[in-house]
């Protein structure tokens, strides 16, 4: 939904929330069931193939964490859902309390892409890819205050609405 604002507008995105981060609860049960099976290994095998469990778990939740990290770095940048506060030059991404500070430098580049908005810096690279916008309106729309111009009606229809409130 797009609201105007004195110096840009607010959006709220209806995208997918990025995939919620099960990693801690699958890095619990894993290291529990390694640390049962070192237990039985203990108890059950000699001395050197215990310390080889257990060398075991501690490399398998070294791996495993990484790859959550590595995960967590490819999905940065990718903003679906929250609401977006865009001014020209900067938009402040707000998902869940956790809000972000984006100022777009004079080589970043704004493309649109059907309903999504990708944000690139003068190498192609991308920095942002925005989706989960209601319409291609608000995509435009956004890309417009991004980028500084006037909106105006192929990029939005505004809807006026009269509040009176003064009355007692």
């Amino acid at each position: 939904m797009l609201k105007l604002t004195d110096d840009g507008a607010k959006i709220t995105l209806q995208g997918q929330s990025q995939a919620t981060d099960n990693g801690m609860f699958w890095f619990g049960s894993a290291l529990l069931v390694g640390a049962v099976a070192v237990a039985l290994a203990m108890s059950l095998l000699s001395e050197r193939l215990a310390i080889g469990a257990l060398a075991l778990l501690i490399v398998g939740s070294f791996i495993f964490n990484r790859q959550r990290q590595q995960r967590k770095k490819a999905m940065a940048g990718v903003i679906a859902n929250g609401v977006l506060w865009v001014r020209a030059g900067e938009l402040v991404h707000d998902n869940q309390g956790k809000r972000e500070h984006i100022q777009l430098t004079d080589g970043d580049k704004i493309m649109l892409i059907g309903e999504q908005l990708q944000i690139v810096d003068d190498e192609d690279k991308q920095k942002y890819h925005i989706s989960g916008f209601e319409s291609l309106q608000e995509a435009t729309a956004t890309k417009a205050i991004l980028q500084g111009q006037a909106l105006t009606k192929r990029h939005v229809n505004i809807k006026m609405n009269s509040d009176s409130d003064d009355t007692e």
